[in-house]
């Protein structure tokens, strides 16, 4: 009987531990705060998209003047460079007035810009060196300008937008008396004085 009893104290027992674990409290989880959702502002949308685009319009005028000023600043330095190169003399050799083989080239060259100038007019001046009296170098100067126009006219350009003039040994390129001075100074000179304004580039 005693046996049956323990057993019974047992049973009861464990079947207290058993109800008093099932019986334990779950933890609380604390639930997540829901996103706040902002509501939607279509003045705010628009101002952000108009800002956008007065950013991109902004950049867009930068990019094309900066592109404008550098096709400016080649076109200038190109026309600078055709007028230097217009201005380049001829010369001759001692008391010749006829173009040497080894100047033509730099007369052909001043054509193209005749061509593109219309109006265009200039002066060719002649010069000589030193030697000579003031009477032969001012009709030898003379005698070169005139043949530079000849050279001129037969290649197409009218003689009416070339005028010629001499000034001897008046002005002379390097004021030396050697043969290298002489050299410089026996030479044609290249003026525009009408029509130029602005200057326009050949195959423009």
């Amino acid at each position: 009987m005693r046996v049956r009893s323990r057993s019974l104290v047992l049973a009861v027992v464990a079947l207290a531990a058993v109800t008093a674990s099932a019986c334990k409290k779950k933890p609380v989880v604390a639930p997540q705060p829901a996103p706040v959702v902002k509501p939607f502002n279509q003045d705010s949308a628009d101002a952000a998209e108009r800002a956008r685009k007065a950013a991109a319009d902004a950049a867009a005028r930068a990019a094309a003047e900066k592109a404008a000023a550098e096709r400016a600043a080649r076109d200038a330095a190109a026309i600078a460079a055709a007028k230097s190169a217009f201005g380049v003399p001829v010369y001759f050799d001692y008391d010749k007035s006829d173009i040497r083989d080894d100047q033509k080239m730099t007369l052909d060259a001043k054509i193209p810009a005749f061509q593109a100038n219309a109006d265009m007019r200039i002066r060719v001046a002649g010069h000589t060196d030193n030697r000579g009296s003031d009477e032969y170098n001012l009709a030898l100067g003379q005698r070169r300008a005139a043949e530079v126009k000849r050279y001129l006219i037969a290649r197409g350009i009218d003689g009416g937008r070339i005028d010629v003039v001499s000034f001897g040994e008046e002005r002379p390129a390097v004021s030396a008396d050697n043969d290298d001075a002489w050299a410089k100074n026996r030479r044609d000179e290249f003026e525009i004085i009408a029509g130029a304004n602005p200057f326009k580039l050949p195959n423009k």
